[in-house]
Order: structure tokens, then sequence, then C-alpha cells
């Protein structure tokens, strides 16, 4: 379910998403938001849902403008390479450059750090554990990372018993 959610749903929110050009206008400000392609991404993919972790950061690197680079928890390797071979395929088709969308074969802890460190990559978009995430802080590129004990949480208004939510959050972690 999770694979379909992201390869229909948020494939299909993000085809009328500007992403590159003018963003927004704002003529009281001043302000316009102007936005461009950072480059190769790194896509850290863990092992808890590799799949659709994959296929949701493909579809955000290229909508954006960007090629990625995958690199998978080693107990996820042979599912996240099938997965960007779909996804490279589909791109390909569409017209896109050939390994636009790749991935690192092995899994190994070492060449997911050299390449969170290559001078070729602009952005690190990394989902794993604390130490992952913290790894792809420290790599000196500009980083987007969730992962356990790292996840924001947003409680609707409309709960009834908010401290009963908050108890569950906290428990949850």
């Amino acid at each position: 379910l999770k694979n379909q959610f992201n390869a229909l749903f948020c494939a299909n929110a993000m085809k009328s998403m500007r992403t590159i050009g003018v963003l927004w206008v704002d003529e009281v400000s001043r302000v316009t938001a102007i936005g461009s392609p950072m480059g190769v991404i790194a896509g850290i993919i863990p092992v808890t849902n590799p799949t659709s972790t994959t296929i949701y950061k493909c579809l955000a690197a290229v909508k954006a403008g960007n090629a990625i680079v995958c690199t998978p928890h080693p107990r996820a390797a042979k599912c996240c390479m099938r997965t960007v071979e779909v996804m490279a395929a589909a791109a390909e088709r569409s017209g896109a450059p050939k390994n636009l969308v790749s991935c690192l074969s092995g899994g190994q802890l070492a060449a997911t750090r050299e390449l969170m460190s290559h001078r070729d990559v602009a952005l690190v978009m990394a989902t794993g554990g604390p130490g992952m995430v913290r790894a792809a802080y420290s790599s000196g590129k500009p980083t987007l990372a969730v992962g356990a004990g790292n996840v924001p949480v947003y409680i609707h208004r409309s709960v009834a018993d908010v401290d009963e939510a908050a108890l569950m959050v906290v428990t949850s972690k």
C-alpha cells in the first residue's frame, strides 16, 4: 500500500507542483522564490519501508530537476536496487537521461559515508536510525533527515484528549 501511495498519490500530487523557476512572488514584500536544481542527491534508504522510501525519494529528486544515487541499508539492498531499476527505466522511457536515478549495489556503510561526503553530492536525503541520521548531518552537506527519535508529530486541534495523545506519542517513540 505504501508503494502504491507513493507511486500514484504522491506522484500525482507532485505533477502540478512547481519546483523549478519562479515558485511564488510576494509583491508587498518584494520577494520572489526561485527554485533551481541542486545537482546530485544522496538518497539514504532504511531497512524499514525501503521500497516506498526509494520511490518517494526518486520522485522528489527528479521532480526538482536533480539526479539521485540511492544507497540502501545492507538488509534492503536487493529490493532497493530492484525498485531503482524500475524507477530508472520509467524515467528513461519518459525522456530522462540514463543514470539520472541510480543505486549503489552493495549496501555497505563505508560506501554510504563516502557517497554522503563526495564532492559531487549536493544534498543528502537520509532516512534511518539515530546513527545514520547523525552521520548524514555530519557529512558536511545540506541534509534532510528523519528517523527513529527524529520524527515530527502533528496533533490536530480536534483531538479531544491532548494529554492522552501526547502520552501515546511519547510511548510509541
